[in-house]
C-alpha cells in the first residue's frame, strides 16, 4: 500500500489523482443531493429546438456523446488516472513522464470513446418533446429535496421514456417533497427553464 501511495503523489499520477477527487467530491454531493446529476449537461434537452451548447455540445463536439457530461468525464478522468500510473510506474525522469502526459490524456479519450459507443443508442432524443407535454404528469422526487431553488425529478414522456427533469416548488409545498415521493407537474416556467411541482397524495 506504500507503494502505491508514493506512485500516486508521483508526476504525473498525481496531476490526474488531483482531478479524480473533484470528481469523488462531485458525486458525494450528488448523493446527498446537494447538486444534481445533469449540472453540467448545458442548456440543451427537451423542448430544445436549438443546438446542444455549454458543455454538452463541446462534449458532443469531442466526439463523447452518448452519456451524460458528468459521467462521461468521471470515466475519462479515472481512465486517465489509471494510464497515469502506469506512466509513472513505468516511464523514468520528469522529463519523459512531461511528454507522455498527452498519450496520456488522448488514449483515455480513445478508451472513453469506444466505452461510450455502445450507449449512443440507448440516448434518447428529446428534441421532438414539448415541456407542455409534461405537464399536468405525475413525477417521482430523485434529490432529497426540491425548493424554489433546486430540484430533480423523474417522469415519463408520452412515449413512454423517463427524463429527468428540473424542478421546483414554492416553500409552502416544499415540505413533503423529498426523494421518492411523487408530485405533480402544474406547470413550466420558460424564463427559469425548469417545472412546477406541488405534493401528489392520490393513488
Amino acid at each position: 500500500m506504500g507503494g502505491f501511495l508514493r506512485t500516486a503523489w508521483e508526476f504525473p499520477a498525481v496531476l490526474f489523482g488531483s482531478a479524480l477527487v473533484v470528481v469523488l467530491g462531485y458525486w458525494l454531493f450528488v448523493l446527498v443531493g446537494g447538486v444534481g446529476a445533469d449540472t453540467l449537461d448545458g442548456g440543451g434537452g427537451i423542448g430544445a429546438d436549438t443546438p446542444e451548447a455549454g458543455a454538452a455540445g463541446a462534449w458532443a463536439a469531442l466526439g463523447l456523446r452518448g452519456a451524460p457530461v458528468p459521467l462521461g468525464l468521471s470515466l475519462l478522468t479515472v481512465i486517465a488516472w489509471f494510464l497515469s500510473l502506469v506512466v509513472a510506474v513505468t516511464v523514468p525522469g520528469t522529463l519523459l513522464r512531461t511528454v507522455a502526459v498527452p498519450f496520456v490524456v488522448s488514449a483515455a479519450w480513445v478508451i472513453t470513446r469506444l466505452l461510450l459507443r455502445p450507449l449512443r443508442h440507448l440516448a434518447r432524443r428529446e428534441e421532438g418533446v414539448s415541456h407542455a407535454e409534461f405537464v399536468g404528469r405525475v413525477c417521482v422526487i430523485r434529490t432529497g429535496r426540491v425548493d424554489d431553488r433546486f430540484g430533480q425529478a423523474e417522469a415519463a414522456a408520452p412515449d413512454g421514456a423517463s427524463s429527468l427533469l428540473q424542478v421546483r416548488a414554492d416553500e409552502a409545498l416544499a415540505a413533503g417533497l423529498t426523494a421518492g415521493t411523487r408530485a405533480l407537474i402544474y406547470a413550466y416556467d420558460a424564463e427559469g427553464g425548469h417545472f412546477l411541482v406541488a405534493p401528489y397524495d392520490a393513488p
